[in-house]
């Protein structure tokens, strides 16, 4: 368990700046420059991430398992990953609806896809991860909401990259939901199901 939350942390902490350090943030900027703190940044977040992943995968073989989550639950649960989905593919390009109307659909989609994960799974590891996640989420939202938005309030919303956002989410939630969830996670989301 100690891995996990050491790599959950590192993995949140480099990506919190902007929530809790705003200034410290900009003044490293000024001084060793944006590409070097960008990858700075993405290096940490990739170490964070990776021993986040291994200990993930040594945590849960040895979890408390607080609640047994059924079935409506995990179906629930599908389509809030569906709207996650979408949400993340909205993020992208700017000028579709679901970018212009929400302003951060992605930092929203982490939002809904830690909701929906806190539904469909009972164990404490989980509950840590994807609670972790969620209130990171909800800072990370309203401290965002605070900043400029780098997308003109008067665009136009483009009809074409709305529907090849919303079919690209959809896509993704096909391919994870049929396959790349079990190859990448080990657990397929509709195993609970049968």
């Amino acid at each position: 368990m100690a891995l996990f939350l050491i790599g959950l942390f590192i993995f949140l902490a480099s990506h919190s700046s902007r929530i809790f350090a705003e200034s410290w943030r900009n003044k490293m900027i000024d001084q060793i420059g944006e590409v070097k703190w960008k990858g700075l940044y993405t290096i940490i977040s990739l170490i964070g991430f990776i021993v986040m992943v291994i200990g993930y995968g040594e945590a849960r073989q040895n979890t408390i398992v607080l609640w047994q989550p059924n079935a409506f639950l995990i179906y629930i649960a599908l389509v809030l990953n569906l709207v996650a989905f979408i949400f993340l593919a909205g993020s992208s390009p700017s000028n579709n609806a679901i970018r212009l109307k929400l302003k951060h659909p992605m930092i929203l989609g982490v939002k809904v896809w830690a909701l929906a994960h806190l539904l469909s799974n009972g164990t404490l590891v989980d509950l840590i991860l994807f609670g972790s996640f969620l209130i990171w989420a909800v800072l990370d939202f309203r401290s965002a909401r605070k900043r400029p938005i780098l997308v003109p309030e008067k665009a136009q919303i483009s009809t074409k990259a709305t529907v090849i956002a919303i079919a690209s989410g959809v896509i993704l939630w096909i391919v994870f939901i049929f396959g790349l969830h079990q190859y990448l996670i080990g657990v397929s989301p509709l195993a609970q199901l049968s």
